[in-house]
């Protein structure tokens, strides 16, 4: 995996660079937020892995960030660790209540706060709640989504998946595919931000395949604009040569090269509107098929 995105939010300006400093050390890509309002905003543009906040900030409060976070469908995954200058068992409950992963009292020990944002991380790599590199729901938290909708009405799901992506890691590398999956990532988001809602929600569902829950209203022009930013920015994803020829080059199965074309996004859309669904497994199986009539023209 890619480097664990680690957001601190913390208002005293010193801790947080001392935090930043030493989790960054540790390979840690870290980002710090002095405001609950800033930190709220910066998990829109990059999903961090997981989330270290202070309670006491100067706007609102870590228990309002937290709410707010666990209320959004597209955050509530994310691991929360609170820093508590109170050692209280009420505050500590008022966190735990609202769903916060963990607490450590400050002043604290560095060390400890290390254990327990690694643990923190693991765990929810363990039970499949984040896929390790875009940081998005996967596994578990996926297929509780579809348990969840196939009860509903006026839903649609849409799967996406890169074109070419696997010999795009082959000529670039695995460090280079997996920044575009985070780069696929935070389009999709960005995309499900300025056309959908809070409710819904964005998922990995492992190699190059992701998925949207939203509104049938929403699904075909979501579908449309992923596809045209993602199409349109791609681009920098590969070298300068690439680009000044329009595509790349990667050994075929005789060991001649062969040209191949920059990626592109397929995606397919189901909704109980247009399909009966008796099981999760119909719906991702649809899914899957209305994504390769995409991808073929059709």
């Amino acid at each position: 995996m890619g480097k664990a995105r680690l957001l601190i939010v913390e208002d005293d300006v010193d801790i947080g660079n001392m935090l930043k400093i030493y989790f960054g050390g540790m390979d840690f890509d870290v980002d710090v937020a002095v405001r609950g309002s800033e930190a709220l905003e910066k998990t829109k543009h990059a999903l961090p892995h997981l989330i270290v906040l202070d309670i006491m900030l100067p706007d609102i409060d870590g228990y309002e960030v937290c709410r707010a976070l666990r209320t959004n469908m597209r955050t509530s995954h994310i691991p929360v660790i609170f820093l508590t200058q109170k050692d209280e068992r009420s505050d500590k409950l008022q966190g735990l209540e609202l769903g916060a992963d963990d607490y450590i009292t400050k002043p604290f020990d560095i060390e400890e706060l290390k254990l327990r944002v690694q643990g923190a991380i693991k765990r929810a790599e363990r039970e499949s709640l984040t896929d390790p590199r875009s940081g998005l729901p996967a596994g578990r938290l996926i297929e509780e989504q579809l348990r969840r909708i196939i009860r509903e009405k006026g839903w649609a799901l849409l799967d996406a998946r890169i074109n070419d992506f696997e010999p795009f890691k082959d000529v670039y590398g695995f460090v280079a595919g997996d920044d575009a999956l985070r780069f696929a990532a935070m389009l999709i988001n960005e995309v499900v931000d300025e056309l959908g809602s809070v409710s819904d929600f964005i998922g990995h569902a492992g190699g190059d395949n992701f998925v949207i829950i939203t509104t049938e209203e929403q699904a075909k022009a979501i579908k449309t604009r992923l596809k045209e930013r993602f199409n349109g920015e791609v681009q920098t994803q590969y070298n300068f040569m690439d680009r000044q020829q329009g595509f790349m080059q990667a050994p075929s199965s005789d060991g001649i090269a062969a040209n191949v074309p920059f990626m592109t996004l397929s995606v397919g859309i189901v909704s109980p509107s247009d399909n009966s669904f008796s099981d999760i497994r119909e719906i991702t199986e649809l899914a899957a098929e209305a994504r390769r009539q995409d991808a073929a023209g059709g």
